[in-house]
């Protein structure tokens, strides 16, 4: 592992919401982010899923394999989502069969060349970067449902001062005892059932030199969401989904979500 910046912006799912994605490159970009990061599920929910690769490359953002982009890349049948509510599955099935019809064979070879995960060290501080969890591609780790514990666990069964995920959409972060840190950096493709249409990304700073954690702070995005809604609909894709950019209301991949981060929302 080589040393790597001190300023970090993380990137969660893209969903294929390339506004929010050239919105959040330049905000980060504009302050200070050294180095850019996806954590990937580059496709899904949104439209036109090959707007979101030359974004990338041209940004020069590092990118891992998550669940979406490992189906594309293989052409499974299915996301590899982890949902098992009919509904979930049913939305689940006709994101991926769209994105998969409008994902350009160039761009799965070039999912498939993504790595599964991706480390660096800065000031001592070790960081491995996931999509669902370090054990698990398409793992759900909860606020409200994963403990303390089990997080110090990953960490140290993974040999690592800092885990960053994504998977859940939510953005949440814990200290771990010892000072690590676990954070999950949130999703740029669709809001996080908070009511709110701006989109969300991590900046960690890597200033300590005595060990201690990176400082997250979690950053919104505003983008041009009306513009997205309605290529959304100009794509066919489901009404429901259309309802949650403009919202900010999740209407669909309700039944995963846990009692406490169910009762945040509207549904």
């Amino acid at each position: 592992m080589s040393p790597e910046p001190r300023r970090i912006a993380v990137f969660g799912g893209i969903y294929s919401n390339h506004l929010a994605l050239k919105a959040a490159i330049d905000d980060a970009t504009a302050r200070g982010a050294e180095a850019l990061y996806c954590l990937g599920d580059l496709g899904a929910f949104g439209p036109h899923p090959d707007r979101v690769f030359p974004l990338l490359i041209g940004a020069g953002v590092h990118v891992l394999r998550g669940n979406y982009d490992d189906s594309i890349a293989r052409g499974l049948d299915d996301c590899q989502c982890g949902y098992t509510d009919p509904r979930d599955n049913y939305f689940a099935r006709l994101s991926y069969q769209y994105t998969f019809r409008n994902t350009h064979e160039r761009w799965r070879r070039w999912l498939g060349r993504l790595p599964g995960g991706i480390r660096l060290e800065v000031n001592g501080t070790r960081v491995l970067m996931c999509h669902g969890s370090p054990r698990r591609r398409n793992e759900f780790l909860w606020e409200s449902a994963t403990s303390t514990q089990f997080l110090a666990h990953l960490a140290r069964e993974y040999e690592t001062d800092v885990v960053l995920a994504t998977h859940t959409g939510i953005p949440w972060q814990r200290t771990l005892p010892g000072g690590g840190l676990f954070a999950n950096v949130g999703v740029l493709g669709r809001p996080a059932n908070d009511g709110r249409t701006d989109v969300w990304y991590t900046l960690l700073d890597f200033d300590a030199t005595d060990g201690t954690p990176p400082a997250a702070e979690f950053v919104p995005v505003a983008y041009d969401h009306d513009r997205l809604a309605q290529e959304m609909r100009d794509e066919g894709l489901p009404e429901e989904f259309v309802e949650t950019i403009l919202t900010g209301w999740w209407t669909t991949c309700l039944e995963v979500l846990p009692a406490r981060e169910r009762a945040r929302g509207r549904f």
